[in-house]
């Protein structure tokens, strides 16, 4: 039950109830209904706009972006460890790989360059935390360009390794008669007598005394050339094409244990020992050629001799005495 309201009038001396009107009654009540809908629209974007209350939506998507945030912290982690795992490669790739095999280091500006351009980032912009989007692709295409360069330069030097491997194998790098089998180092290099003018001329071998039908192997892998008697004054004969500018020559031979055309490899037995041709005695003459001159085959032994063994041979190949071809 409303409070009747009363007022105190002066003239009658008495107190006189206060009759309200309906029309303010019932403005009081709009204005009040305006005043909580207005009070009311505060109060809830004060709430949108400030943390003190959060939906179940907005708590999740807080907590999906702090684990976002994470992420990325252990995202650049990872890449700090890559990029140090990267350089240390790179290092040993410049100063190790490519310097034992004779390629040129790759440039660092070259190895860690940006990418120039359009903007390849265009679409990362306008979000909260673009700058951090854009920086950490950036670092990850970097990664990705430095990782393509190296694998590239680990391509080359595979191929470039293989082809030392094959260098190495085709060099003509050992004794082509064993040292039990020998007699003696006849004649090396050089200047020497001939054994039927005794004339001083160029011996452009070496002559390894030995008996007859001893066995005689391939100095180096290789592919047979020849293997006749067509030449002037060697006699029996077998040529072997070494590649990279090599080729080795066996003479006076008895007989032949490979064809022309044949592929040998190092330490293979292709022939014997004989006395064919322009020769003195029983004997493997012995010659080495390099972008087809002859040269010095004492240089080619360290595939098969000791040191002692090497000095040895050094000794007598150096005295000028009679050639038997």
């Amino acid at each position: 039950m409303s409070k009747v309201k009363y007022y105190y009038d002066p003239d009658t001396l008495s107190y006189r109830k206060i009759e309200s009107k309906k029309s303010k009654r019932y403005r009081n009540i709009a204005l009040f209904f305006i005043g909580a809908l207005l009070f009311g629209i505060f109060g809830l974007i004060l709430l949108l706009n400030t943390d003190v209350i959060n939906t179940p939506r907005e708590l999740s998507l807080q907590r999906e972006l702090k684990n976002y945030e994470l992420q990325f912290e252990l995202l650049d982690k990872k890449m700090e460890q890559i990029e140090e795992v990267l350089a240390n490669i790179e290092d040993r790739d410049n100063n190790i790989y490519r310097l034992y095999f004779e390629a040129n280091p790759i440039p660092e500006e070259q190895r860690k360059a940006g990418f120039g351009g359009i903007n390849r980032y265009k679409s990362l912009e306008g979000f909260n935390n673009s700058e951090m989007v854009i920086a950490t692709t950036k670092r990850l295409d970097v990664i990705k360009k430095q990782m393509t360069i190296q694998s590239k330069s680990l391509d080359e030097i595979t191929k470039l390794a293989e082809e030392k491997e094959k260098l190495l194998a085709a060099i003509p790098a050992i004794q082509p008669v064993n040292n039990e089998d020998l007699t003696r180092m006849a004649s090396g290099y050089g200047w020497r007598s001939d054994p039927f003018t005794k004339a001083r001329k160029m011996h452009y071998g070496m002559d390894f005394t030995a008996p007859r039908g001893t066995p005689i192997y391939a100095s180096g892998d290789g592919v047979i050339t020849r293997a006749d008697n067509n030449s002037s004054g060697y006699g029996k004969h077998i040529r072997i094409n070494h590649s990279y500018g090599y080729m080795s020559l066996y003479a006076h031979l008895s007989k032949y244990n490979v064809k022309k055309g044949q592929k040998v490899k190092r330490g293979d037995l292709i022939g014997f020992v004989g006395n064919t041709g322009r020769s003195e005695a029983p004997h493997l003459h012995y010659e080495v050629w390099k972008d087809k001159n002859r040269i010095n085959p004492i240089n080619f032994y360290y595939g098969s001799l000791s040191a002692v063994e090497f000095q040895n041979m050094l000794k007598y190949a150096n005295q000028e005495n009679q050639s038997l071809d």
